[in-house]
């Protein structure tokens, strides 16, 4: 299945007016928002959840329609643009999809979900990693290089390309190749180290 990617285009400064109204408490713009990310979130949740097996418990319609609750009822926050917004999401469906595989892991004692991250290339195409070790692989790379953890949740679990997370990390794409392919690299000798 080919990436989907996160692509809210700013159409003549809707989004970051309708970001600057929610900001300012408006509920009607807070709603309007998530219902123009909507489709995006969907469509991340369909990606992320694709290589799980047939009978997984997460749905993509489950996970968005969790992420969409959590966003609408954040109302306080400074939101600065549309990346902010796609950053603050992806962290949403990182938690989401955590809190799952360990409820998940803690009803069947069984190794809890896994997640295919064959965008992260962390192993073989088609391996599935432990949504809940990435999580702690994820945790010890923010100690150390909190850059490139935000990187590989903006490019995995946010669905941003090298260019869309370079410009939400005010960094060059170039830059943002080499610090991908360290953060992954990091993050495979991490997971297989728990293994």
């Amino acid at each position: 299945m080919p990436a989907v990617r996160f692509r809210l285009t700013d159409m003549k400064g809707e989004f970051t007016s309708l970001l600057a109204a929610w900001r300012k408490g408006d509920a009607l713009a807070r709603d309007r928002l998530v219902a123009v990310a909507y489709p995006e979130l969907r469509a991340l949740a369909r990606r992320q959840l694709a290589g799980e097996r047939r009978d997984h418990t997460l749905q993509p319609t489950a996970l968005v329609n969790e992420a969409y609750t959590r966003l609408s009822g954040l109302n306080r926050i400074d939101w600065t643009d549309r990346v902010h917004f796609v950053r603050v999401a992806a962290q949403i469906m990182r938690e989401i999809l955590v809190d799952h595989a360990r409820r998940h892991r803690a009803a069947k004692r069984d190794g809890g979900e896994r997640i295919a991250l064959t965008d992260i290339d962390l192993a073989t195409p088609g391996t599935d990693i432990d949504i809940t070790a990435l999580d702690i692989a994820l945790t010890r790379l923010e100690s150390v290089d909190p850059l490139r953890a935000q990187l590989v949740e903006l490019r995995y679990f946010g669905g941003l390309t090298i260019e869309e997370t370079a410009d939400a990390l005010g960094i060059s794409p170039a830059t943002t190749k080499r610090h991908w392919q360290v953060a992954r690299a990091w993050l495979y000798e991490e997971l297989a180290g728990q293994d």
